[in-house]
């Protein structure tokens, strides 16, 4: 009987857009063929490497919902790049640190361009599907995201894209391979629409203001005309038209009558220059008395009510800085809250600084480890080693909160990945510090740029424990106020965490006196020209140097030495055939060794040498340890002096054994400088005995000499006959 045939009839409208790069690579946008019950889906193709983004949005809000409800998850597929994950259940478990890196990179481009009335669950999914190892996927997320929103009827004031700007032998370059980044002096992400640039991360080799702006302007270039390959592409799939949607209660009467019954009020205490606690007392005394005056109300009608009075103090305070060039506590825009700073707080740490700006305070730790405590990658396109590591926590007492301590979130990564762009930087070079360093910013009070004082206090502590860092780093958060024609401005330094959720701008810098070593800069409103940015940049190096002058003051160069009760690092290079000599078989030698010196021993093959690290609390186990390892792996030198071991005497002399398996000929001659007729009775076999390696023949035969470490007998001269 003759087997039926099948044939596949479903046909898939896919519709692409290439965008071409300008140096011979393209960028590949696709939708139609996959994920189509999504509201909007594509993937994006770079060289192999491909990601698939997805976005759906609930029909409608929540009731009680009046912010946007946006989750962006960014993961990376390990079939992406041909491994099994690692670990018990060998699948992709939560998102690692660096996924939501990249999830949060993609979240602060996008959630501005979407309308503020708009309030319905909304969900972005971007997949790293498959990987070109030298082509970084992070840098098309964004371009990623915001195309799958592009097809869909999502609303959204779009589109925009990321990229990644680097400067390679001097060159600027757009989205540079994984290679090329190993040489770059510069490498930020920016992101931004066909109009404004409204995110910027990064980090630099002490780069000057100037500099920096290129490569926002150069990126935006990039960015201008991927924006304008999306806009074709929604035309194309038919989507220029949005849903309709009706996600907020209005009641404009209500609105001008708060604002006429509390706008004074609220300019007043906003001018006060009260201090944080006392100033939210009192905003929040004012909205309860009106809300009061209404009567019996609804629950819509009071939410109402608190809403349009934040828009007051929303405009209050701007006000005051526009107008007055005053801000909430009585500050100039240009002034540095009051800072002071200690080293060596804590006697058991390794290294300890508390460093307090205004009301923002972290007590920042640096604890030094060996080998054994560097972190394992297992990432689908990173994986490998990491020595320095840097951990932020902001706990709810910090803001006098009540909240429960669940670990690390999306923003204390965040956070603590700026600190640790920023002191990576100013590290001694790899063969200059075998440590492992960790170093932890815990926030004890917060109002404002707790991830800069992370940085300052960071730096204190890590001079604290004798970290020959190249340059102290300071960083500073400055913030933006512009009236709604754009017309006016201010620039403010050093931001209150009211300035920051009232502002334009959250622009963070750090920095040594030399230069920009990272910035993270998110923007809220359309349309921040260069000359802003500048001036902005200008006045964030004023308050860097600030800073930096007033931690000085505190401790100006790393100390001398480590702290007494730190442990000691000792490296040893040794031949690569001696690599399993000294692990010993199943590593027998070297767990023996660990267990009888006290010392911990950690070897690998660097360039075809062995690589031995010692690490230990107390110097005796690390001499122990090294003497050890030594006398397993160390090659005979002639002319160096050894303690040996007598194994065996014959009638010329003796054989010594001045390293394991390594003998040589105390020969009868070389003992002693009087001549010696016999051996008997001059050594003893088991006998330690100092010798000096005089020759090592052609075939390998050790010559030693005891005489020549003795002193020569004075000579005597003979009476004349």
């Amino acid at each position: 009987m003759k087997s039926a045939s099948y044939e596949n009839k479903m046909s898939y409208n896919a519709i692409k857009k290439v965008i071409d790069l300008g140096d011979g690579r393209t960028i590949e946008i696709e939708t139609g063929k996959l994920a189509k019950q999504a509201d909007g889906s594509v993937v994006i193709k770079m060289g192999d490497t491909m990601l698939l983004a997805t976005v759906v949005s609930s029909k409608e809000a929540k009731e009680g919902i009046d912010f946007l409800p946006l989750s962006v998850d960014y993961q990376e597929k390990y079939a992406a790049t041909g491994r099994i994950p690692g670990g018990f259940l060998r699948r992709e478990a939560r998102l690692s640190d660096y996924e939501v890196l990249i999830s949060r990179l993609v979240d602060r481009a996008l959630r501005p361009l979407f309308p503020e009335d708009y309030h319905a669950d909304t969900q972005v999914m971007i997949s790293l599907i498959s990987a070109d190892k030298d082509i970084m996927p992070d840098c098309l997320a964004g371009l990623a995201a915001s195309a799958a929103l592009s097809v869909s009827d999502i609303p959204f004031n779009g589109p925009i894209s990321e990229v990644r700007v680097a400067k390679v032998d001097g060159e600027l370059v757009i989205n540079p391979t994984l290679s090329q980044l190993q040489r770059a002096t510069l490498e930020f992400i920016v992101a931004g629409s066909e109009h404004d640039i409204n995110m910027v991360e990064g980090e630099a080799h002490e780069i000057q203001e100037a500099e920096l702006v290129e490569a926002i302007k150069f990126a935006h270039t990039a960015i201008k005309i991927q924006c304008l390959a999306q806009k074709e592409l929604t035309i194309e799939v038919g989507k220029t038209e949005k849903r309709t949607y009706s996600h907020e209660h209005s009641n404009e009467d209500l609105k001008k009558a708060i604002y006429a019954a509390t706008y004074e009020q609220v300019y007043a205490i906003a001018g006060s220059a009260s201090a944080k606690d006392e100033r939210s007392v009192k905003f929040k005394e004012v909205r309860d008395a009106y809300i009061a005056t209404l009567g019996e109300i609804d629950d819509i009608t009071k939410s109402l009510a608190k809403k349009y009075y934040h828009d007051v103090e929303y405009d209050a305070i701007r006000n005051l800085v526009l107008d007055e060039g005053k801000r909430l506590d009585g500050r100039q825009t240009t002034q540095i809250r009051p800072i002071w700073s200690e080293v060596g707080y804590l006697p058991s740490a390794h290294g300890s600084a508390v460093f307090t700006r205004g009301e923002t305070q972290a007590l920042t730790t640096v604890t030094l480890g060996a080998k054994d405590d560097e972190q394992m990658i297992d990432g689908a396109f990173i994986n490998g080693y990491q020595k320095f590591l840097l951990h932020y926590n902001f706990p709810g007492f910090s803001t006098g909160e009540v909240r429960p301590n669940r670990g690390a979130g999306r923003r204390e990564i965040g956070h603590g990945n700026l600190a640790m762009r920023s002191l990576k930087r100013v590290l001694p070079a790899e063969d200059e510090n075998p440590y492992t360093i960790r170093i932890v910013s815990d926030i004890l009070e917060s109002n404002g740029s707790s991830s800069m004082a992370t940085v300052c206090a960071g730096t204190l502590a890590l001079m604290d424990a004798g970290i020959k860092i190249t340059e102290p780093v300071s960083g500073i958060a400055m913030g933006l106020i512009t009236n709604e024609m754009g017309t006016k401005y201010a620039i403010l330094s050093d931001i209150l965490g009211d300035e920051d959720h009232l502002g334009d701008m959250d622009f963070k810098v750090t920095g040594t006196k030399n230069g920009i070593v990272a910035c993270q800069m998110d923007l809220k409103i359309n349309g921040l020209s260069y000359e802003v940015l500048t001036n902005a940049l200008d006045q964030a190096k004023e308050g860097r140097l600030h800073i930096l002058g007033e931690m000085a003051k505190t401790i100006a160069q790393p100390r001398e030495d480590y702290k007494p009760f730190a442990p000691r690092i000792v490296t040893l290079k040794i031949d690569k055939e001696f690599i399993g000599a000294v692990i010993g078989p199943g590593g027998k030698i070297i767990q023996e060794m660990q267990r009888e010196t006290g010392a911990n021993i950690n070897i690998e093959e660097v360039n075809n040498m062995g690589i031995v690290q010692i690490f230990g609390d107390n110097k005796e186990a690390i001499d122990l340890a090294v003497g050890r390892i030594r006398a397993i792996a160390m090659r005979p030198e002639v002319g160096e002096t050894y303690e040996g071991k007598v194994r065996s005497i014959m009638p010329f002399g003796a054989f010594v054994e001045i390293m394991p398996g390594k003998d040589g000929l105390l020969h009868i001659s070389e003992i002693d400088h009087r001549r010696i007729e016999t051996m008997d009775g001059v050594l003893e076999v088991g006998e330690i005995v100092k010798v000096k390696l005089l020759d090592i023949d052609k075939q390998g035969k050790l010559k030693l000499s005891r005489k020549a470490l003795l002193p020569r007998p004075e000579r005597t001269e003979q009476p004349k006959g």
